[in-house]
């Protein structure tokens, strides 16, 4: 069974309201204080009522917005506009502010289970969607929880976009993807008042057995390209081989020279020793043999070129 994704509240954004005004308490408190002066000096209580009276009645009329609010008034419940950011009146009793409105960019986070894409694979996508409210007094007065709705609507579209599209491209394809949701979201959202800033994709995860199924395909790919790789590096050396064995051919007496290299080699830190055919030991000693020739040669040469 499809378990669908439960929301943040939207409830705990809206009950946050206007923040604490300060400067109207402030107020208030130096009314009451001079209500209470005018009383000791006269000893007439009145004095405390008005300025208690003049002090309620502040803090009910004078409101502040921050710099990211937006407050929609409402007096005799007809729409009166949006106040804010800073300091505002309103009519006490007569006055009503319906709703603030945050128009900071938020964050929504979309989840989808178990939702098939077009080459039938069930896959489950996680996203994130970035929007803002650039117009507060529609999305408050067309949507009764614009919050909720876009939400829903990132979820709907995020489903019929993996629904329409084949694994291979929401593996390799992420930023066409978000861009497309990008675009489909916010030609929902736009009549709303609510602009779509961005939309990412943060994990795709596949089954288990599928999982495996890739795994094994693609160490097969691999274990195919290491063979090919090797199949030509054994091309090259027999290429290479082959012109050796002519150079060889050519010069037997360098052959040879290569055989007492070879054996000089693989003795040379052992300390063994190594039996050999005598055909094959008075072959290397005939090279033995002109190859000191040949350097004798040489040094008889610099000799006379020295003289």
């Amino acid at each position: 069974m499809i378990q669908y994704p439960t929301f943040p509240s939207s409830s705990s954004r809206r009950g946050r309201g206007l923040p604490f005004n300060g400067l109207a308490a402030a107020l208030a408190i130096l009314c009451f204080l001079i209500g209470v002066g005018l009383q000791i000096a006269t000893h007439q209580i009145g004095f405390v009522i008005v300025g208690a009276m003049v002090g309620a009645l502040i803090l009910l009329s004078l409101k502040m917005c921050n710099s990211w609010q937006r407050a929609l008034v409402l007096r005799a419940g007809k729409i009166q506009g949006l106040r804010g950011p800073g300091l505002f009146l309103i009519i006490p009793f007569v006055d009503q502010i319906s709703e603030v409105v945050d128009q900071r960019i938020r964050t929504v986070p979309v989840h989808t289970r178990q939702t098939l894409t077009r080459d039938t694979t069930p896959v489950d996508v996680d996203a994130v969607v970035f929007w803002m409210v650039h117009d507060p007094l529609r999305a408050i007065t067309e949507l009764d929880d614009y919050e909720g709705s876009v939400s829903m609507v990132a979820l709907t579209t995020l489903r019929e976009v993996v629904s329409s599209s084949d694994l291979a491209v929401l593996l390799e394809d992420r930023r066409r993807i978000d861009d497309e949701l990008r675009d489909l979201i916010e030609v929902k959202t736009r009549e709303w008042g609510v602009t779509v800033q961005a939309v990412e994709i943060r994990d795709v995860q596949l089954p288990d057995n599928l999982q495996d199924a890739m795994s094994r395909q693609a160490q097969a790919e691999r274990e195919r390209a290491a063979r090919v790789t090797l199949a030509s590096a054994e091309r090259q050396v027999a290429v290479e081989l082959a012109a050796a064995a002519k150079t060889y051919e050519a010069s037997p007496i360098a052959l040879q020279i290569l055989q007492i290299n070879r054996v000089f080699e693989m003795n040379k830190n052992r300390g063994t020793t190594i039996l050999m055919p005598t055909t094959m030991a008075d072959a290397m000693g005939n090279a033995t043999a002109f190859a000191a020739a040949v350097q004798a040669a040489a040094q008889t040469d610099r000799d006379t070129t020295a003289e």
